[in-house]
């Protein structure tokens, strides 16, 4: 009897973790906020013809847009994983790749996106180079490398665990529910 209802006690503590998802949708509101002033600071760098900044500006673009992206792709793997099975039936834009992802994956997406973050920063520093010191440089190109190493250690040893060829298929909504 105490054990049934400290299981079922744990059970319902995965639902504390909703108002921290929410929390990580008002971050992208933040984003989004911060992209509407990088696209308003490129505006004003097209009307002063400062073409050489444009490219500087538009790489902070994609980053704010990476992040975003990560902050969905993270936000709504850790519903699925860890509070409650979303139904794709019941929503007709749901993406196919949302409901298969695992915790497995969406770490190595984690990585994948911080490395491509990451370079974005290499190639904003070394486009600037003139405004970057080489003590500057050299962090970045370390910091870039130990998150490629990283990843790419991370991504090997889920191979060589076989992580991909174990995992169970995903449980369809239908087999679910019968």
């Amino acid at each position: 009897m105490l054990k049934r209802l400290f299981e079922y006690y744990l059970l319902l503590s995965r639902w504390l973790l909703a108002p921290l998802l929410v929390m990580m949708t008002v971050g992208l509101a933040a984003l989004m906020v911060k992209a509407g002033k990088k696209t308003y600071a490129l505006v004003l760098l097209l009307a002063k013809d400062e073409s050489d900044h444009v490219t500087l500006e538009v790489l902070n673009l994609i980053d704010v847009t990476l992040t975003g992206a990560l902050v969905v792709i993270v936000t709504i793997s850790l519903y699925e994983n860890f509070v409650s099975r979303v139904s794709k039936d019941d929503y007709a834009g749901w993406p196919e790749w949302m409901g298969n992802i695992d915790f497995s994956q969406l770490k190595l997406k984690l990585l994948s996106t911080i490395v491509a973050i990451s370079a974005i920063k290499l190639l904003e520093a070394f486009m600037d180079v003139p405004e970057t010191g080489d003590r500057d440089l050299y962090f970045y190109m370390g910091i870039h490398l130990t998150f490629v190493v990283s990843t790419v250690a991370f991504a090997l040893g889920e191979r060589l665990s076989g992580h991909a060829a174990h995992a169970p298929a995903p449980v369809s909504h239908e087999d679910a529910n019968s």
